[in-house]
């Protein structure tokens, strides 16, 4: 890593002050010390009887405008919204009856159980092993459904396998990029749809996701829950028809949650300043640093998960560090905040 890169890290690093060490972005990244002064200063604006909404929109067009820069897709093919599920719940509404939809085998369910809960209107799920999915893209195959990083252990998803996959037989890949975003590099400008929920990697608080996709696959989209944030001029569509939402992907837009916004804005700041690129490999260095040190091949993930003894995960959480337990496995991961000391500390609590 360059000098530049290092420092932007380290500067980075002064914006947070966990008081554990904290290994576990993949259930929820720790806020900036900016996203917390721009918190506090909506939440004592609520108390205090100040708060205007209308001024919230401009959190929301300064994140989309972020999060339209670090993932090269432009802002008018972006929506906002709260859950990565509403936007495949939209997705899964758009394919027609007899569609088969190819997932992963152990899926995160956001991403599985808007396509199973259509089932009744003919919807088709079938679950393959990670590895197996570009082999088993075929002409059936509506989409595919992945995300880019599996929750539970890690797994880089084959992504470009998959899109000339999905191109050689017509079908449309759609991609989650929640445990990604922010430190693997993902073509969403190729990809017909990513779906993003912000509070993990881009350090936002829950309630805030983005929906992107390519213009053809983002016009076949119908709002299953049109609003007033959606209408062409949000303020003025408040009350009564007729109907008259935005044109293009912003007709999508579900009404923010103001103050995971607020908070949202200036973390994607903070992640601009530093770079996709220094945090990959910042992150990814970690992750593969904790493997070698237990005898494990690389994988090039920001997310580790490690088969220990009830023990081990004693110590592990007694020594204060700070993991989650997915698929009966120990799931460290690593973002900004932590270093090569946090590796030793856990390494240290496991042995």
């Amino acid at each position: 890593m360059d000098d530049s890169s290092r420092s932007r890290l380290e500067t980075a690093r002064t914006q947070f002050s966990p008081e554990v060490t904290y290994l576990n972005t993949a259930t929820h990244g720790l806020p900036p010390h900016r996203a917390l002064r721009a918190l506090e200063r909506h939440t004592h604006e609520v108390a205090a009887g100040r708060f205007q909404p209308a001024r919230a929109d401009a959190a929301v067009d300064s994140a989309r405008a972020a999060y339209a820069r670090l993932t090269g897709v432009p802002v008018d093919r972006i929506a906002v919204g709260a859950h990565v599920s509403q936007f495949v719940g939209t997705i899964a509404a758009s394919l027609p009856p007899g569609s088969e939809v190819l997932v992963a085998q152990n899926e995160f369910t956001s991403v599985v159980f808007p396509f199973m809960a259509r089932r009744d209107e003919g919807i088709r799920v079938r679950e393959v092993p990670l590895d197996r999915l570009p082999d088993e893209v075929g002409p059936a195959t509506a989409l595919v459904a992945v995300a880019a990083v599996q929750s539970a252990d890690g797994a880089i998803a084959p992504l470009e396998d998959l899109l000339a996959a999905c191109a050689d037989h017509g079908a449309r890949l759609m991609v989650d990029t929640t445990q990604s975003f922010s430190w693997l590099p993902v073509p969403a400008d190729r990809v017909d749809f990513t779906v993003c929920s912000t509070y993990k990697w881009a350090l936002g608080t829950r309630g805030a996701a983005l929906l992107t996709g390519t213009d053809e696959a983002l016009a076949a989209l119908r709002p299953l829950a049109p609003n007033w944030f959606a209408g062409q001029t949000p303020w003025d569509s408040l009350y009564g028809g007729p109907l008259r939402l935005a044109e293009g992907t912003r007709r999508l837009d579900l009404a923010p949650v103001w103050s995971a916004w607020i908070g949202l804005a200036p973390a994607l700041e903070l992640i601009e300043e530093v770079g996709v690129a220094a945090i990959h490999r910042h992150d990814t260095a970690l992750g593969d640093g904790l493997r070698a040190a237990l005898d494990l091949e690389p994988t090039g993930s920001a997310i580790v998960s490690l088969e220990v003894s009830e023990e081990s995960a004693r110590r592990v959480a007694e020594a204060g560090i700070v993991t989650s337990t997915r698929a009966g496995r120990l799931r460290a991961s690593f973002h900004l905040y932590n270093d090569e000391e946090d590796v030793d500390r856990l390494v240290k609590a496991l042995r």
